[in-house]
């Protein structure tokens, strides 16, 4: 249905319905920018909250618990989830609200532009009109004028008083009126005609394809409309199947919750590698005092204590030191264990744990260690290729880098060694208290160790009675042999290596690297350790203080069968 044929008389209709259609195209265009502005404002709120929840930690702070693990990969999804909003909010910027703004400023032009031709039209219609009523007025005017003069010739030449003269004069005015009313009957017909031919080009053809370019522009509105209603739903539709993904991923993450994973990782976390404390023994206070068959007094002795006397024996007597350190054990067992600060080699750790982290140290050590010999072999063939070729570089450049690369090598050698001799001693301790407690096992006795209050650890009782090995003498030359059933656990000091030699200094050292020793030159030292091939060897100054020296720099002797001597293989 043709606007042009059934709308001609309604332009001023047609411009408010226009009007309209854009301002609805602007409301809708509206709403949609509030709608992706809701959405950017819930993709930012999901990427805050799991912002918040997901926070920065350290390598070693890594979740390791499957629901921990679970719960972060549900917020990687989430974090995934809240960028496939940002992409619907950027879609429907670009290709609805983008579309819309723009067609509405095209509508725009092209409505001001049809409604311009209509009032043109209008107006060249109306002047056309008003020149064939001027036209009109003027022929009325002339008729009634020529009427007049009519009327007055008539009655001059009926009144016999008038003259001859009288009488040409108003027939000549009459004759001149009727002529110029005739002129102006010309002019209004001819007036008349261009008028009416113009009417019907108006209504026929100007004012209907001027309707008919405002009804297409209108229904062009509508199409568009309608596409960016489509264009609205698709952008929702082409992100559900990565949304769904994310929705697949996080209840895949809910299936890996493993509950007995987590308590296996609980106990590998907390397993601190002591056994459990043993039976207290029965510490008879009663032997200092005498007592006879005679006079009535009930012995406290147990039954076994008194056969043991029975047949000749004594009960051992009870030390009070000792007992008082099964109380603070006691309170150490069922009580809060006192903290232990944090020390370089882990002892303030249970063995398990010490193991682990001494592990972890040496591992990260190596890659340390692997990355200075990379840049190391690296150096020198470029030193290689510069002297080769003079011209690419100066090889004496290098040597600084060189050197200090071999620097780096050799402390995270005296490192890794450092660390290893502890893990070497805590896997060697663990070992030995488990062939202790196997045979103790075969012998079917009930295992007596336990902890101190400061986490020594201790096998037999009768140990808690004896006094602690002090330190080697700087006079004495020759090894000590240790306690074959003495264990002492980490949080107790370290028993120091036996001597195995002694050595002349032939320069001074600063000793400025950790672990190093600051000798100066003739000063004399005892060898604790032996080089192992990383030009490194371990001493003892007479102070008591160890650490390693330079092998170049020191004149060694050994002590020939020496025990403690320490063998790498």
């Amino acid at each position: 249905m043709s606007w042009g044929t059934e709308l001609w008389d309604q332009f001023d209709n047609l411009d408010k319905h226009t009007q309209w259609g854009i301002d609805f195209l602007e409301r809708y265009a509206k709403f949609v920018k509030e709608r992706l502005d809701i959405e950017q404002n819930y993709a930012k709120q999901l990427r805050n909250l799991v912002k918040k929840y997901c926070p920065k930690r350290s390598k070693d702070e890594e979740p390791r618990f499957t629901s921990c693990v679970s719960f972060y990969s549900i917020l990687n999804e989430l974090n995934d989830y809240a960028g496939q909003r940002e992409v619907v909010a950027e879609e429907m910027t670009h290709k609805v609200y983008g579309e819309l703004m723009r067609y509405s400023q095209d509508l725009k032009a092209e409505r001001k532009h049809h409604l311009q031709e209509g009032r043109k039209a209008q107006q060249y219609l109306d002047q056309c009109w008003k020149q064939m009523d001027n036209s009109k007025r003027k022929f009325e005017r002339e008729c009634k004028e020529a009427e007049k003069s009519q009327l007055s010739y008539e009655k001059l030449d009926n009144d016999i008083n008038a003259t001859k003269s009288e009488v040409e004069k108003a027939k000549a005015q009459f004759y001149l009126r009727t002529h110029t009313a005739d002129e102006s009957k010309n002019e209004y017909a001819a007036q008349l005609q261009n008028f009416n031919g113009e009417q019907w080009k108006h209504f026929n053809n100007a004012i209907p394809h001027i309707f008919k370019n405002l009804q297409d522009m209108d229904e062009r509105r509508t199409v568009k409309l309608g596409e960016t209603y489509r264009s609205f739903a698709e952008v929702e539709r082409r992100v559900i199947p990565i949304v769904s993904k994310c929705l697949d991923g996080m209840v895949s993450a809910a299936k890996a919750v493993n509950e007995r994973k987590d308590s296996a990782i609980v106990v590998e976390s907390f397993k601190s590698g002591f056994e459990p404390p043993g039976d207290f023994p029965f510490e008879d206070f009663s032997q200092n005092l005498s007592r006879t068959g005679s006079d009535g007094t009930i012995s406290n002795t147990p039954k076994g204590d008194r056969d043991k006397e029975k047949d000749g024996g004594s009960a051992p007597r009870s030390d009070p030191k000792h007992a008082v350190s099964r109380s603070k054990n006691k309170l150490w067992l069922f009580g809060k264990k006192p903290k232990a600060p944090s020390l370089e080699d882990y002892s303030h750790l249970p063995p398990e744990q010490r193991r682990k982290r001494l592990q972890q140290r040496i591992d990260e050590l190596n890659k340390e260690l692997q990355k200075e010999m990379d840049q190391r072999d690296a150096l020198n063939k470029m030193k290689d290729v510069y002297e080769k070729n003079p011209q690419m570089g100066d090889p004496s450049s290098l040597q600084p880098k060189i050197s200090e690369t071999i620097c780096n090598m050799e402390k995270l050698r005296s490192e890794i060694h450092k660390n290893e001799t502890w893990l070497s001693e805590v896997e060697g301790k663990q070992s030995s208290r488990g062939d202790r407690r196997h045979s103790a096992d075969n012998h079917h006795h009930t295992p007596q160790g336990r902890e101190s209050p400061e986490g020594s650890y201790t096998d037999d009782t009768s140990q808690e009675h004896h006094t602690p090995r002090q330190r080697p003498s700087p006079s004495k030359t020759g090894p000590q042999n240790p306690d074959p059933h003495e264990f002492d656990d980490e949080f107790d000091d370290d028993d120091p290596l036996p001597v195995i030699g002694h050595c002349k200094a032939l320069y001074s050292f600063d000793g400025q690297n950790e672990g190093t020793l600051v000798i100066a030159e003739d000063e004399v030292l005892y060898i604790i350790e032996e080089d192992k091939g990383d030009g490194w060897t371990r001493a003892r100054k007479q102070s008591g203080e160890e650490g390693y020296v330079p092998t170049s720099y020191v004149d060694i002797t050994l002590e020939k069968n020496s025990k403690g001597a320490v063998t790498y293989i």
